[in-house]
C-alpha cells in the first residue's frame, strides 16, 4: 500500500484519559462477556438440535415399525375372520 494514503486521526476528548481508558476496557469486557455467554449458548442450542434430530429419526423409524406391525395384524385378522 501506499504510506501517503495512510492517515492517522487524533480524536481530542474532552474527559479525561484516565476516565476514558476505564470506559472503554469495561465496554471492551461487557462486549466480551456478552461474545462469550452467545457462543455458549450457540453451542448449547447446536447439541439440542443435534439431539432433536437424532430423538426425530428414532421415533420415525419406532412409527414404521408399529405401522408395519399394525398392518400385518390387519392382515391377519382379516384372513382370520
Amino acid at each position: 500500500m501506499h504510506d501517503d494514503l495512510k492517515v492517522t486521526v487524533e480524536k481530542n476528548y474532552k474527559s479525561p484519559k484516565g476516565k476514558l481508558v476505564k470506559f472503554f476496557e469495561n465496554s471492551r469486557n461487557k462486549w466480551k462477556t456478552k461474545c462469550r455467554d452467545s457462543k455458549y449458548e450457540i453451542k448449547l442450542l447446536k447439541n439440542r438440535n443435534r439431539y432433536l434430530k437424532k430423538r426425530k429419526d428414532e421415533l420415525n423409524k419406532t412409527v414404521k415399525q408399529l405401522e408395519k406391525q399394525l398392518s400385518q395384524y390387519k392382515l391377519k385378522k382379516k384372513h382370520g375372520d
